[in-house]
């Protein structure tokens, strides 16, 4: 990981999410041992990936590794790449079916000739822990309780984290995927702990972004362009959460690549009272808000 640490003269607060994840991840190992010494089975993550895309066999590889740190079982079904869609939505549907797995996921993106809506629509809501069901996704902008997209679930979980204030603050979300930005706006925007923010959200056909950003006491950058965000676009004192992260080819690194985040950070940092780091930042804690999905979803199916 990047040292930041020279660079935190200028910063207030570096946005830890390693720090964070572990705290919240002990927290759900303890719960976990705790079922344990009742004689009750551990929460039960399942997990599909289809092909062997380098980037997609590193998350899902992380996601079992934390499962196994935390004390969950975990399952992952490996597919070729040339499976059918039919085929798949089998296997979506023995799993759905399956009362000792709690939580599901299908590793995004999926080959061209898959429909990804048709597969996310498939997954039963109530072991949709990536929370990207259409109907996970109206119960939030509802205010019902649901499964909370993982990374938008992350970061509130990283502001509760730092207590990082965000009643009555001006946030700007740039980016609005279904993933990430729809839902962040939501969940910034709602009369929860760490919400009540006045949010405006930003996409490619937004005029004036950056005089928009120059306002905003929160930036959540979230729209896959390597240092988008630039330092004329962000006031003194702003709390930047950057989500984006892309591997940018670099000969100096034994891999060949560096990773970049959607922010400059060199020179925002100066700037910032709080920000997160790319690599350490908000992917950490995207694992954790899926670890707490299945946990919740684990709750409610035993207690149904």
């Amino acid at each position: 990981m990047t040292d930041y640490s020279f660079r935190l003269t200028f910063a207030r607060m570096l946005l830890d999410g390693k720090k964070a994840s572990l705290k919240f991840k002990e927290d759900l190992k303890n719960e976990v041992e705790i079922l344990l010494a009742k004689s009750q089975r551990p929460p039960h993550l399942a997990a599909i990936l289809v092909g062997h895309d380098g980037a997609s066999e590193y998350y899902i590889n992380s996601k079992v590794r934390n499962c196994g740190e935390t004390g969950f079982t975990s399952t992952l079904l490996r597919l070729d790449e040339t499976i059918s869609q039919d085929l798949l939505l089998e296997k979506i549907k023995a799993f759905n079916n399956d009362p000792y797995i709690d939580g599901l996921l299908v590793q995004l993106p999926l080959p061209k000739h898959i429909n990804e809506q048709k597969i996310i629509e498939a997954i039963d809501p109530e072991k949709d822990v990536d929370g990207f069901h259409p109907i996970n996704a109206g119960k939030l902008v509802q205010g019902i309780p649901a499964f909370i997209s993982a990374t938008p679930y992350g970061i509130m979980l990283l502001l509760e984290f730092y207590n990082i204030e965000t009643k009555g603050k001006n946030a700007v979300v740039i980016g609005r995927s279904n993933i990430v930005g729809r839902p962040m706006s939501i969940l910034l925007s709602s009369n929860i702990q760490f919400g009540n923010s006045t949010v405006t959200l930003c996409h490619s056909h937004t005029k004036n972004l950056e005089a928009i950003c120059l306002g905003a006491d929160i930036i959540v950058a979230a729209l896959g362009k390597p240092g988008f965000v630039h330092a004329g676009m962000v006031k003194e004192g702003a709390v930047v959460i950057d989500v984006g992260i892309t591997r940018i080819p670099d000969a100096t690194k034994k891999n060949g690549y560096r990773l970049q985040g959607d922010v400059d950070f060199e020179n925002v940092v100066h700037k910032c009272s709080a920000i997160t780091p790319v690599p350490g930042g908000v992917g950490l804690m995207t694992i954790t808000g899926l670890l707490k999905n299945t946990m919740q979803a684990y709750h409610n199916r035993v207690n149904a």
